[in-house]
């Protein structure tokens, strides 16, 4: 595996899409988000979305409607075309991963989470690799697809890249794949292709072997994955090196 993560990743408890609050109207992934987390000078976590024109946003679903108005795939519009989606509990709208870039400028680290269609597509990651080049500040970026850490790997070697991962994938979307991407998935076999930094890991999935032996015998940092009760907290504190979370302040 590759040398570890730098220190700034685990320094700061890592806000899950932006410190998020719908109370307040404050919804993932959009600016206010972005801007709760910096004055809490927390870390970010965000999810990038390829589109039909090839831009990054910043958007966690595949497809338009949970937190939006209309339908559709973000995959079969522009980037112009998903600036003007309407959110059902917000005036913002989506961002581009410049648009995030200049607005955190830096400020705290910034942790890229590359959603994938497990298509072998590098198309997201070579638009972040041109946006990120202009980009001087703290930031890492993952994936749950070991192909996309691979591309991370061959096109931004000097940047700190992961694997998102779980005990098993064995329920929901990870039926769909073919049995030998999940097969590569599990236990991280893949971990001496891809040669992450650091592992997310689901906080309730551990303790675990493979993350145990990522971080103790090849020193991956090890943070988790999504935190939102005390419970959750003690468990990420006890086997982690720091927790991405939501629906609390961290002290």
């Amino acid at each position: 595996m590759a040398a570890r993560a730098p220190g700034w990743l685990t320094a700061r408890p890592i806000a899950h899409r932006g410190l998020h609050d719908r109370s307040r109207g404050i919804i993932e992934n959009m600016p206010s988000a972005i801007d709760a987390a910096i004055a809490g000078n927390f870390a970010i976590e965000v999810d990038l979305q390829p589109t039909a024109d090839n831009e990054a946003m910043v958007h966690h679903d595949y497809a338009l409607g949970r937190l939006t108005q209309g339908t559709g795939e973000l995959l079969s519009l522009t980037a112009a075309q998903l600036k003007q989606v309407g959110f059902k509990h917000t005036a913002e709208r989506m961002m581009t991963l410049g648009d995030l870039c200049a607005r955190v400028a830096g400020r705290v680290p910034l942790v890229l989470e590359v959603k994938s269609r497990f298509d072998g597509s590098r198309t997201l990651v070579r638009r972040m690799a041109e946006v990120l080049t202009s980009y001087s500040g703290p930031v890492a970026a993952m994936s749950f697809d070991p192909d996309q850490v691979m591309a991370l790997r061959d096109l931004m070697p000097g940047l700190p890249r992961g694997i998102v991962a779980e005990r098993r994938y064995t329920e929901g979307e990870w039926t769909r794949l073919p049995p030998e991407k999940t097969r590569e998935m599990t236990g991280l076999r893949h971990a001496f292709r891809t040669q992450p930094h650091f592992v997310s890991y689901r906080v309730d999935d551990l303790p675990s072997p493979a993350p145990w032996i990522a971080r103790n015998i090849f020193g991956c940092a090890l943070i988790t994955w999504t935190v939102r009760t005390p419970e959750q907290r003690a468990r990420s504190t006890r086997y982690a090196d720091q927790m991405t979370f939501e629906g609390f302040i961290p002290e």
